[in-house]
């Protein structure tokens, strides 16, 4: 049996969410939808008052408005009663949880290394055996990601992508690159995390800072 494929509509108040002030090519690449019917999408959902268009200098980005996360939350909470996935997503959730303590540790320590005279000390990467340990830390959570992910994909195709683009930005890091492990400019180790674990929560309905 295969996965479920979300509608465009949902798609595309989801993507605003979980991306965050995305633009609609973004949001298309991301879910492997049409850019034009992307756009149209999101253009509908405008006109419902659902979602909020900005452009700065001919870029133009997009964010939810209170009544588009309400409805967007409707389209999830029925797309899991339809697809009898709630309890794999909230298997998932269980499951995610002290990956992402871990994650949040390796990320903290890659940025900060405490001393006994500085205790918020920044990391100045002179100690390899600290970075080392980090990155270990960071590879547990990035292989436990895999698992889930795939557990998951397996029933909500709209799933797909975040372990890949994780595993990508892990790889960047792993060969020197460290702006890829919380790059606010791109697909950073952080930025796809934080957007996975936005995705549980929207999609169970859990509100952000409840779930530590």
């Amino acid at each position: 049996m295969s996965a479920h494929r979300s509608t465009t509509e949902l798609l595309a108040l989801h993507g605003v969410r979980v991306l965050g002030a995305p633009g609609s090519d973004q949001l298309a690449r991301r879910f492997r939808l049409d850019a034009a019917e992307a756009r149209e999408a999101l253009l509908d959902a405008q006109a419902f008052g659902w979602v909020s268009r900005y452009d700065f200098l001919g870029d133009i980005t997009w964010s939810l408005t209170d009544a588009g996360r309400a409805q967007e939350e409707r389209l999830l909470a029925a797309e899991l009663d339809a697809t009898g996935a709630r309890g794999l997503v909230v298997e998932a959730h269980r499951d995610f949880l002290p990956l992402n303590r871990l994650h949040g540790v390796a990320c903290t320590n890659w940025q900060l290394h405490p001393t006994s005279w500085d205790p918020g000390g920044r990391n100045d990467h002179t100690d390899l055996r600290w970075d080392a340990a980090a990155l270990d830390d960071l590879e547990r959570a990035d292989a436990g990601l895999g698992v889930i992910c795939a557990r998951l994909t397996a029933v909500l195709a709209r799933f797909d992508g975040y372990a890949e683009a994780h595993n990508a930005a892990l790889g960047h890091v792993q060969n020197g690159e460290a702006a890829w492990i919380d790059g606010p400019d791109r697909a950073s180790c952080q930025l796809v995390w934080i957007g996975f674990h936005e995705d549980l929560l929207a999609t169970l309905g859990i509100p952000r800072g409840t779930d530590n």
